[in-house]
């Protein structure tokens, strides 16, 4: 797998970056360890995380997820120099008071939120530091609407850079990035870097999948114009294009029971458990069958082969599905099947936005 450079930053990645939210959750630290290790051995050197993590959240797994790959880093010496590192700040509380109390997120709360993640993960600087999802309200997580009655923002994206550039600056972060991010987002934090000398985001990490290709609807447009490169997670949305719910549904006896969706209620509660989510992922599970490949090979060959995607974001909880994952680098979606997956994408839109 060839590098790529995340936007204009000195960051070079490897095109599929692990993912790791489950870490500390559903995997356990040796099986973690074990996938970390998989991982850089077969050239997937990216690994994401984030100071709110395992997911589901709880108050209980809050910030393990970095502590179990710090004490990976402490376990194997010269392995924190074989990575590019991110994670990323929470915004603010979203009923989560254990990870941001308030409404806000100042630069004091990246501040310390930065000291917090270099702690646990037992390194002395984080490559990406991204911001998890705005302070501000925007169309995401679900949210297919903007609704200025519902804005809450109480910090100048200013602000936010000025502290991030104070990081950079210390040499505690190489380069920024956004997350749940909207167009207005990611046009507003690359001109105000641009107009008072702040580091420029390099990335962008949104939702990307065959069920939700929001990216598509102008940020993607934004994004090429700005040079800031486009993290694409989920793309299996959350399991439901990996076929294992196709026959079985997402809850019953028969659905399988330490699955992401079928285990957690909080995640059925989400977008990933709306009945035209699951309908829309047989319709594109049936489509990968008629191409002679299997859900997962099709839904990660659409990401992979996208322009728009620099780096896929891949979470695993076995080793297994990590080799699947990597071998399924290299297949590719011919034109006519890309055509097929466009009539879907019309007749059935985003269910999973």
């Amino acid at each position: 797998m060839q590098k790529i450079q995340l936007g204009q930053s000195d960051l070079r990645v490897a095109p599929i970056c692990l993912g790791t939210m489950t870490f500390g959750e559903q995997v356990d630290e040796p099986t973690a360890h074990a996938i970390l290790h998989r991982s850089l051995e077969r050239g997937v050197d990216f690994i994401d995380t984030a100071e709110m993590y395992a997911v589901p959240a709880r108050k209980e797994t809050c910030g393990a997820t970095e502590t179990i790959i710090g004490n990976w880093f402490a376990k194997n010496p010269g392995a924190r120099e074989k990575v590019v590192l991110a994670t990323k700040v929470a915004g603010p509380s979203r009923g989560m008071p254990w990870v941001r109390e308030g409404g806000g997120m100042t630069a004091a709360d990246i501040v310390a939120s930065c000291e917090g993640s270099l702690k646990r993960l037992k390194t002395d600087v984080i490559d990406l530091y991204q911001i998890h999802w705005p302070e501000r309200h925007v169309p995401a997580f679900g949210n297919m609407y903007y609704d200025p009655k519902r804005e809450i923002s109480q910090t100048p994206i200013r602000e936010q850079l000025e502290a991030l550039a104070g990081l950079v600056k210390a040499g505690k972060v190489r380069a920024i990035g956004l997350s749940n991010e909207t167009s207005y987002g990611v046009h507003e934090f690359v001109c105000l870097a641009e107009q008072h000398g702040l580091p420029r985001v390099a990335s962008v990490q949104n939702v990307y999948n065959l069920l939700h290709r929001g990216v598509e609807n102008g940020l993607d447009e934004t994004m090429h114009r700005l040079g800031v490169s486009l993290l694409a997670y989920s793309p299996l949305g959350f399991g439901l294009l990996t076929g294992k719910y196709d026959d079985s549904g997402i809850t019953g006896p028969s659905a399988p029971q330490n699955a992401r969706i079928t285990r957690y209620e909080s995640v059925r509660k989400q977008r990933w458990g709306r009945p035209e989510a699951l309908a829309a992922a047989r319709r594109y599970n049936a489509l990968a069958a008629a191409t002679g490949m299997t859900p997962v090979q099709f839904a990660l060959a659409f990401c992979y082969s996208k322009w728009q995607v620099a780096s896929t974001i891949i979470g695993v909880t076995s080793l297994a599905q990590l080799d699947e994952d990597i071998d399924t680098w290299g297949h590719k979606l011919s034109e006519d099947v890309l055509a097929e997956v466009d009539k879907l994408r019309w007749e059935m839109r985003d269910p999973a936005i």
